[in-house]
């Protein structure tokens, strides 16, 4: 067994070396992807083949850059589509997790129904 190089004693025990990876194992590249209105932040990620989206999310590291997140209860999806939660990971997928919506829909169109506004077609005001 060779010994750990000791250059960086405060990181040994959080260096995987690579005689310590397991490489039997074929491993895909994802990546995750979250924004604000000030800051993107996209994460590539090697991850085994198998796992589900959301648990892509939860091994992820976005909370470091976005610690609001709730990465067992967000809202995601692949390429800005939903998907089911037993959805299959490609090569090269983007998991995106989605912002909560700060005005339902919906509720915005009842609202400017009853002030008596309407959208004219393709969002147009003439």
């Amino acid at each position: 067994m060779s010994a750990r190089p000791s250059a960086l004693p405060q990181l040994n025990d959080q260096v995987k070396y690579m005689s310590e990876i397991d490489t039997s194992l074929p491993l895909i590249h994802i990546e995750i992807a979250y924004a604000t209105e000030h800051k993107q932040v996209i994460l590539d990620q090697m991850i085994t083949p198998g796992i589900s989206p959301r648990e892509a999310v939860i091994q992820s590291t976005i909370e470091e850059y976005f610690p609001e997140i709730d990465k067992q209860a967000c809202d995601i999806g692949i390429f800005g589509k939903a998907i089911r939660p037993d959805q299959q990971l490609e090569q090269g997928d983007r998991i995106e997790i989605y912002r909560p919506l700060i005005a339902d829909p919906k509720e915005v169109r009842k609202q400017r129904a009853a002030q008596g506004l309407a959208m004219k077609k393709g969002g147009g005001s003439d």
